[in-house]
């Protein structure tokens, strides 16, 4: 067969599996601090009780989908105040822009979920399988009855975190303890069982398998951070000017010109994404810092000083290089870019803060009914019919009374009520159908619109509520 006959060479590379080897550090007690803190708020906080009053739930955060309604703590949001939620989704995103520009990829490297749950399924399997060389031998060697008893039981102990995972999730939607027994009685609703075991089976296959290849390849944030990166960012690298050329036998012949790296690959060794910091900034890395505290380690037994591999800016490479000091990196993270960040993020908490505090425990909305825009009465008259929504956000009933102000001649009454009052209960809303109807002749019923505004008086609030509304009339 010809050269040219032979099959094209395959374009796919199979993934090589990362056994990251066990380190001890700065970085890598501070990444065990907040898995702990992270992992502890998800699995707890839904069976925190928090006391609202009778005829509310007294769970502390609860994202209510049947009320409609999110609890945290003292805090209840009603869906007219999304705009708190997108408040605190813009302070996320410019949390993000915050810490990347001024500390690249922290996020990543610390407390993402996919990080944590890896690290605790890598912790996992380190104290089942063993370090990273029995990792890889177990690995490489054929299947045998020690073989299978190790990755059952880590099989096991990963599905059972990855149950645990899913249950807190739905937690969060409703009372804890109540659907926790009602999901041990095989009474709960279908679709609790359901998301339960897509989210197991998701954090089961991302934490357990599939690992950096979610960070380089499903993850959308690595392409979206580079943007916000740029010379003055401090991110980790390898001060190659300080570390080449590398080599291992430090007492050989031309040993004197070796860099301070002794080519030992720790720092490639504790990766959990596999990859060598040397070769230059990359995508996969997540700048965990686990590289750092392995050579810091190495450079203490060899004797050299530590930071061949540490956090530094582009900005400070060609002063590095020629024996300067660097810059502080307190000048790196508080510079313009970063300034500005801070400003805006702190600027949206304000916002949040303050509106949380003037906003009014009582509200009401109006929608006119349209179909039709009105209805002409056997008197002549015209009646125009809308839709109120009455919130009472307090902790005990109150009584509204409607009234209106724009056109003397209309009179209102309400569907279903005698007068113009109406109860609302404690911490709920009332859509209240309103009748507003202008006598044949008048002035309102003879125009094509009339601007109208109908006020409610609410028991025990010195102040009254309105919203503005129009009256459509026969007029052309």
């Amino acid at each position: 067969m010809s050269s040219s006959d032979s099959p094209p060479p395959s374009l796919y590379a199979a993934r090589e599996p990362v056994f990251p080897r066990r380190v001890r550090g700065s970085f890598r007690t501070l990444k065990w601090w907040i898995m702990a803190i992270t992992l502890g708020i998800y699995y707890i906080t839904p069976w925190i009780r928090w006391d609202r009053g009778p005829d509310l739930p007294d769970q502390a955060v609860l994202v209510d989908l049947a009320s409609r309604r999110f609890f945290f703590f003292w805090v209840e949001i009603w869906p007219h105040e999304f705009y708190f939620v997108a408040g605190l989704l813009i302070m996320a995103g410019l949390g993000l822009f915050l810490f990347t520009s001024a500390l690249g990829r922290v996020w990543c490297g610390y407390a993402c979920p996919q990080t944590v749950w890896t690290d605790l399924f890598i912790l996992v399997e380190r104290w089942i399988e063993g370090d990273r060389n029995a990792r890889v031998r177990l690995w490489r060697q054929g299947w045998s009855l020690r073989k299978v008893r190790l990755r059952l039981t880590k099989w096991t102990t990963w599905l059972v975190i990855a149950v645990l995972t899913g249950g807190a999730w739905v937690f969060y939607f409703t009372d804890a303890p109540t659907l926790a027994r009602d999901l041990v009685n095989f009474s709960a609703h279908p679709v609790a069982y359901g998301t339960i075991g897509v989210l197991t089976a998701t954090t089961f296959l991302f934490g357990g398998f599939a690992r950096e290849q979610i960070c380089i390849y499903a993850c959308p944030w690595p392409r979206i951070q580079a943007a916000m990166m740029d010379e003055d960012t401090l991110t980790i690298g390898y001060r190659d000017w300080r570390g080449e050329p590398r080599g291992k036998h430090r007492k050989a012949e031309g040993a004197e010109n070796l860099g301070d790296c002794i080519d030992c690959n720790a720092c490639v060794n504790v990766c959990p994404m596999g990859i060598d910091i040397r070769d230059g900034q990359q995508l996969a890395c997540i700048t965990c810092g686990l590289c750092i505290d392995a050579c810091d380690e190495v450079m203490d037994r060899v004797g050299k000083p530590r930071g061949l591999i540490g956090y530094m800016a582009l900005s400070d490479e060609e002063r590095e290089r020629a024996g300067k000091p660097p810059v502080s990196p307190w000048k790196h993270v508080f510079r313009p870019r970063t300034v500005l960040y801070t400003t805006l993020w702190a600027a949206v908490g304000a916002a949040l803060v303050v509106a949380l505090f003037i906003r009014s425990d009582i509200d009401m909305s109006v929608s006119p009914i349209r179909n039709p825009t009105y209805v002409t009465l056997s008197d002549g008259a015209i009646r125009n019919t809308y839709d109120v929504r009455l919130r009472n956000m307090q902790g005990e009933a109150r009584e509204f009374t409607l009234s209106t102000t724009g056109a003397p001649s209309v009179s209102l009454s309400l569907q279903g009520e005698e007068g113009l009052s109406v109860r609302v209960p404690a911490d709920e809303q009332l859509n209240q159908r309103v009748y507003i109807t202008a006598p044949a002749g008048s002035a309102a019923a003879e125009a094509a619109r009339t601007e109208l505004r109908i006020w409610a008086g609410v028991e025990g609030a010195s102040d009254r509520i309105y919203a503005d509304t129009v009256f459509n009339g026969s007029g052309q």
